[in-house]
């Protein structure tokens, strides 16, 4: 398979070079020529309940990393990457939530990370040539690819996080580790990180010193394992026989791209729900048509403000520019801090369940969404362990989130985060003279 850039100024490329680019040189992202179907995988798992994640993860990733890989490569890639599943819990019969936190790093991003580091190690122990990886991170980017490339060979990797702006939990996961990982706690926000990861794909002397590549939802390797668990939580509820709708808490809008990639393959997904915070750039486009990015607003939600979500031109390439298109799929909604902490406290207090900031916007947009929507089995897609955002849990419920071990075993820490200012110039100078 063949991978195009949306800006459709470069011939296309194979996997690996898709992979190991990130970025096109164009400045686009890149995207299949065609997004293959799996009907058959509908058919075989809608019949057969039991099944591991990985089992499920290898008859979707075949269609996508072939003939890069074997097909014995592909089930070492899938069966390392995922030794954990992805269940849905029923709340009541239209309310039901996908955890996406039982990874090595309890966020959704260790599906997307470890996926593409056994995919990149694969790729680099191939061709024997280092790779650097720039990663900037609004929260839990960092840690899943952090721990994902933790000790690979030949692979370093530079988070670029927000000074202040990403919890203490979420920062100690990967500014702890050393090794072939280094962070920089930039003095801006997650969109002038990510302009600094996007500036530097285009310097020609970093280029030219540097084979670098990226592990944000702008890589494509990224985006496609993140399309296993739309499959795996379908499987969970199809016996409800009720459309399935998913609401996608959203910043970069990776995760509802992935659903796209899903939904195109054959997965009979009714509607997805883009629920944001403050940042909410696509709700508005699809109310107005205009697309107006704008600074990020700092939420309690963290992993969500974003202002310019690079992903979106994935979605508009997806419905080729056509905004009804889009809105007939799509439906978005944005809350505040306010109306999210009251979620939270709704949820606790109705179904004693333990939902945490972006699971709660979810779920605000799935009851938006219901009101005119009643007959829907929806799935919220909580994205990450409450215990990452235990201040605001704990300051609405009044009851202590268990630290999992795999948390607590950073905690205590140094930090070695190397602080450094958003201008170009300086980041530039910083990866030129180190590495």
């Amino acid at each position: 398979m063949q991978y195009y850039s949306t800006k459709h100024q470069v011939p296309p490329v194979n996997f690996a070079e898709a992979v190991l680019k990130g970025l096109p040189d164009d400045n686009g992202l890149f995207m299949p020529t065609a997004i293959p179907t799996a009907h058959e995988v509908v058919a075989k798992y809608t019949a057969k309940p039991q099944h591991t994640f990985s089992e499920l993860a290898y008859d979707i990733a075949v269609k996508f990393l072939s003939p890069t890989f074997t097909e014995q490569e592909i089930r070492e890639i899938v069966t390392t990457a995922f030794p954990f599943h992805a269940p849905v819990v029923t709340l009541d019969a239209q309310h039901h939530v996908l955890e996406l936190f039982h990874g090595h790093t309890l966020a959704f991003k260790d599906f997307g990370a470890r996926f593409m580091a056994q995919v990149m190690s694969r790729l680099v122990a191939k061709s024997q040539e280092p790779l650097h990886i720039l990663v900037a991170t609004s929260g839990d980017t960092g840690s899943a690819v952090a721990h994902g490339f933790l000790g690979v060979p030949n692979i370093h990797v530079t988070v670029l996080y927000p000074s202040g702006k990403v919890s203490e939990r979420q920062e100690k996961q990967f500014a702890t580790l050393g090794q072939n990982i280094t962070a920089l706690e930039i003095a801006g926000t997650f969109d002038d990180c990510q302009a600094l990861v996007k500036q530097a794909f285009l310097d020609t002397d970093l280029t030219k010193k540097l084979r670098l590549s990226s592990a944000n939802s702008i890589n494509i390797s990224r985006l496609i394992p993140q399309a296993f668990y739309y499959f795996s939580a379908y499987f969970q509820v199809h016996h409800l026989n009720q459309p399935v709708v998913f609401v996608v808490p959203s910043g970069n809008f990776g995760n509802l791209t992935a659903g796209l990639f899903a939904q195109r393959m054959g997965l009979p997904i009714h509607q997805f729900v883009a629920a944001t915070n403050a940042n909410d750039v696509v709700p508005a486009y699809l109310q107005s048509g205009n697309f107006q990015p704008h600074a990020s607003i700092q939420t309690i939600s963290n992993a969500m403000d974003v202002g310019n979500p690079s992903n979106f031109a994935r979605m508009q390439d997806l419905f080729q520019n056509n905004l009804a298109a889009m809105q007939k799929n799509i439906v978005g909604y944005s809350f505040d801090d306010e109306s999210t902490r009251k979620a939270i406290a709704t949820v606790k207090n109705k179904y004693n369940y333990t939902i945490e900031p972006h699971g709660a916007v979810g779920f605000l947009a799935l009851e938006a969404y219901l009101q005119t929507h009643p007959q829907t089995t929806g799935i919220v897609l909580e994205t990450a362990h409450p215990v990452k955002f235990y201040e605001v849990v704990e300051e609405v419920t009044g009851e202590t989130v268990p630290v999992p071990e795999r948390l607590q075993v950073w905690l205590d820490k140094p930090k070695l985060s190397i602080p450094l200012g958003k201008d170009f110039a300086g980041f530039k100078e910083f990866l030129m003279k180190n590495f």
